[in-house]
């Protein structure tokens, strides 16, 4: 459901139908995420964070963890109000403490909707918003959930059925959350954006393989992922060792860090690929790096809606994707890049050969992708449809003033 529909299908939590709120003022948003590390879920949030209209919107960005790097771009935003909610852990006697915080601070702020990115922001903040009286909650799950244990996955969809709208960035995830018995009237999709980028320059430009000790006219293909199980990494490697064994120039950037950077770097020696795969860990070049590749690839054996993705093709990169999640939602398959099928090395490296080897079908499919993304995936169009489903669920049925919700004692104690 797009979140233009969505309201028309939403009734009130008590089942009674209310008269609209006729809501007026500023709308004051509470969001939260986990912290301001680099990733999809958390760039996302920034660009909603620094795109919505300040004469409509007052926001407050809470996070339970006040650290990364995206910090920086939101220092110099003046009157975002920026809390900590600190839990260190869900069983913690600080998580009492800390629910009873956000609790008074929805209170004393007035907070119209409280807005909630990713598992453990769900978990914390839903209930503790719901008994606090906000009139408004939102989760939203920004995956398929397949890393998920499955008490975490129980323990979302429980949670979730607390708020008054499920928040997904792709129709896979949609689909997904209604098998698993979430309502299907609850959930909204709003996709991800990425900012106007510059497109790919010239492939002879030394910069990038300079810096690599490559040769100023090697085929660069980049990967932008974390290093995780889920983002099929050695799936890639096992498809740049079949790619080298026919273009012996080619060259292969993993850019990005994560917890199996180690084994994935002996993963590659001990396929010979020790001189041709180099792993950059977190760059805050990214832009730069993708002008000067010939190829962007996504490997994952699951997605929600990738930033990688979307980031590579606004760059007027061409883009091979796994044809898994919202993969198929971003790249047209033969039209605006390729689709391959997860954990098939062959299948992935004949899709980079054709690429490599057919310059001009690369240029096609990179047009393509760009445009796209420019007619699609713009935040501004993405920030437009954030501030309508606020004002849709603000003026709607399940509306309750702050000031008339019931409150728990338990958070006045």
């Amino acid at each position: 459901m797009r979140e233009a529909d969505f309201i028309a299908s939403h009734t009130s939590r008590d089942g009674v139908i209310r008269m609209p709120s006729s809501h007026t003022g500023r709308i004051r948003v509470l969001t939260m995420i986990t912290s301001f590390h680099i990733g999809g879920t958390e760039r996302q949030v920034t660009n909603v964070s620094l795109g919505l209209d300040r004469t409509r919107f007052d926001l407050h960005l809470a996070c339970m963890r006040d650290i990364g790097e995206l910090k920086r771009e939101l220092d110099g935003v003046l009157n975002i109000p920026r809390p900590v909610f600190d839990i260190g852990s869900l069983y913690s006697f600080r998580t009492l403490k800390q629910a009873k915080r956000l609790a008074r601070y929805i209170r004393d702020n007035g907070i119209h909707v409280v807005h909630t990115y990713g598992l453990y922001p769900n978990i914390f903040a839903v209930p503790v918003a719901r008994l606090a009286g906000a009139p408004i909650v939102i989760a939203s799950i920004r995956d398929c959930g397949d890393i998920l244990k499955p008490w975490q996955r129980r323990a979302q969809k429980t949670i979730c059925a607390l708020a008054d709208c499920v928040l997904v960035n792709a129709d896979a995830i949609r689909d997904t959350l209604i098998k698993q018995g979430y309502r299907a009237e609850k959930i909204a999709v709003i996709r991800n954006a990425v900012t106007p980028a510059n497109r790919a320059g010239s492939l002879a430009e030394p910069g990038i393989r300079a810096e690599m000790g490559w040769d100023s006219n090697a085929p660069v293909v980049i990967v932008l992922s974390r290093l995780n199980r889920m983002k099929g990494i050695e799936y890639f490697l096992e498809a740049a060792k079949l790619v080298g064994q026919r273009i012996a120039a080619a060259r292969f950037l993993v850019i990005g860090d994560g917890a199996i950077k180690r084994e994935l770097q002996d993963r590659a020696s001990a396929l010979g690929l020790a001189d041709k795969v180099i792993f950059t860990g977190f760059r805050t070049d990214v832009g730069r790096l993708l002008q000067q590749a010939n190829l962007s690839v996504l490997p994952s054996l699951s997605e929600g809606l990738s930033n990688a993705l979307l980031e590579s093709m606004a760059a007027g990169v061409p883009v091979i994707a796994t044809s898994v999640g919202g993969n198929p939602e971003v790249v047209e398959d033969g039209v605006s890049g390729l689709l391959v099928p997860p954990k098939d090395p062959t299948s992935l490296a004949d899709a980079m050969l054709t690429l490599l080897e057919k310059p001009a079908l690369a240029a096609r499919y990179a047009a393509a992708g760009s445009q796209r993304i420019d007619e699609m995936f713009s935040v501004k169009q993405s920030v437009a449809r954030i501030e309508s489903l606020y004002r849709q669920l603000v003026d709607g049925p399940n509306y309750v003033p702050l000031e008339a919700a019931p409150v728990e004692n338990f958070f006045e104690s």
